[in-house]
C-alpha cells in the first residue's frame, strides 16, 4: 500500500504515519514530491488495514499496490528518478551515454579508448575489471590492476567509469575504484549481491538477466532500492530466444515499458544486444527514439585483437560517427546530448 498525505501535511503528521507503520510491523519508505509526500508500505507485518492509516492526520487516502515490485513503481514514486553520478544526471534530458571495451586489457588499450570516447562526447567509461565467462579457460579479466588503470582514465579524462562487480566480497574493493557498480546479466538474480551493492549506497547499473522478464528485473531493482539505495539504473541488454542472427534479441519495448511501469532510468546495451557492430548504430538510434536515457557501447582500438566481445566492439572512428548520428534523433524526442 502507499499513504498519499495531503498538501499541507506537515512534518510531523509524516513522522506519525511513519511510526505507525513500522509499528505494526512494516517498513515505511518516504517519497517527496513537488506538491505532496507519499509513504510506502513494505513488508509482512501483521495484518495492516486502510482503516488503521487512512483516519490519522495529513493522510488524505490510502492506495493498495497490486504489483509485487513497490519501491521501483511508478505508483509509489510518479515523479521520474535522476540519478546523480558526479556532475552527470542520467534520466534528465540529457542522453548519457557510456561507452569503452568489454574489458581492460592494459594500460595502452583502456586510456587510448577513454581519451577517444571522451573526444566523441561520451560521458561515462565502461570497462571490465572482472569478467563472467562462460568458459573457466577464457580471459577472466586483470582484478585490482583493471580497477586502477579505470582509475587512471577517470584521473585524465574527468568522465567517471562503470564496471562490473560479481560477488557480495568484491563490493567494498570495487566501490573503491568505480563511480558506477554494474550488475551483469548473469548476477541479475543473485540476491546477495544485489543487498550488497545496495548496503553500499551506490549508483547501480542493473542489467536485464537474459531469460528474464521485465518483473524478475524490477524485483530485482526492489532489492537495492529495500536498502534506501534509490541510485538505480536499469539497462536492457537482449534476451535469449529462437533467433540465431543476432547474439540476443534486443527487447526494444522494454523501453517505453519500464517507464511506464518504473521512475528508473533506463539504458540500453546494443552491443549484447545484438553480438554484431554492424547492427549497433541502428539499434542505437531506435533505442533514443525508443526512450531510452542512455547507451552503453563497446568501443575498442582493435577489436580484432581484442580478448572479449571484438565482434560487436566499434572502433573508435566510428564511434564518434555514431554519436554524430544519434544528435538530431535526440532532439526529436526532446533530448540533448
Amino acid at each position: 500500500m502507499i499513504v498519499i498525505m495531503k498538501n499541507n501535511a506537515n512534518n510531523a503528521q509524516v513522522s506519525n504515519v511513519t511510526a505507525r507503520v513500522e509499528q505494526l510491523g512494516c517498513g515505511a519508505h518516504i517519497s517527496e514530491g513537488e506538491e505532496r509526500t507519499i509513504i510506502g508500505i513494505i513488508g509482512n507485518g501483521r495484518p495492516l488495514t486502510r482503516e488503521q492509516i487512512e483516519r490519522m492526520d495529513g493522510v488524505e487516502r490510502v492506495v493498495s499496490i497490486l504489483r509485487p515490485f513497490k519501491l521501483a513503481s511508478r505508483d509509489f514514486h510518479p515523479k521520474d528518478t535522476i540519478v546523480s553520478i558526479n556532475g552527470i544526471a542520467v534520466g534528465g534530458k540529457q542522453l548519457i551515454v557510456m561507452a569503452g571495451p568489454c574489458a581492460v586489457e592494459s594500460h595502452e588499450q583502456l586510456l587510448t579508448t577513454a581519451r577517444a570516447v571522451k573526444s566523441a562526447g561520451a560521458h561515462v567509461v565502461r570497462g571490465g575489471a572482472f569478467k563472467p565467462r562462460t568458459s573457466p579457460y577464457s580471459f577472466q579479466g586483470m582484478g585490482e590492476a583493471g580497477l586502477k588503470i579505470l582509475a587512471a582514465a577517470r584521473a585524465e579524462t574527468g568522465l567517471p567509469v562503470v564496471t562490473e562487480v560479481m560477488s557480495p566480497e568484491q563490493v567494498p574493493l570495487v566501490t573503491t575504484y568505480s563511480d558506477i557498480l554494474q550488475i551483469g546479466a548473469r548476477n541479475m538474480q543473485n540476491y546477495a549481491l544485489l543487498h550488497a551493492v545496495g548496503e553500499a549506497q551506490r549508483p547501480v547499473l542493473l542489467k536485464r538477466g537474459m531469460m528474464s522478464t521485465i518483473e524478475e528485473l524490477l524485483m530485482s531493482a526492489e532489492y537495492i532500492l529495500s536498502h534506501g539505495n534509490d541510485r538505480v539504473i536499469l539497462c536492457e541488454r537482449g534476451i535469449r530466444t529462437f533467433e540465431g542472427y543476432t547474439r540476443n534479441t534486443l527487447d526494444i519495448s522494454a523501453v517505453p515499458l519500464l517507464k511506464q511501469l518504473s521512475h528508473l532510468p533506463v539504458v540500453v546495451d546494443p552491443s549484447h544486444g545484438t553480438g554484431k557492430w554492424e547492427l549497433v548504430e541502428p539499434v542505437s538510434r531506435a533505442a533514443v527514439a525508443a526512450g531510452a536515457d542512455g547507451l552503453l557501447i563497446e568501443v575498442h582500438p582493435h577489436p580484432e585483437e581484442a580478448v572479449s566481445d571484438g565482434a560487436q566492439s566499434l572502433k573508435p572512428a566510428r564511434f564518434a560517427e555514431l554519436m554524430k548520428g544519434l544528435r538530431p534523433i535526440a532532439e526529436a524526442v526532446g533530448r540533448t546530448m
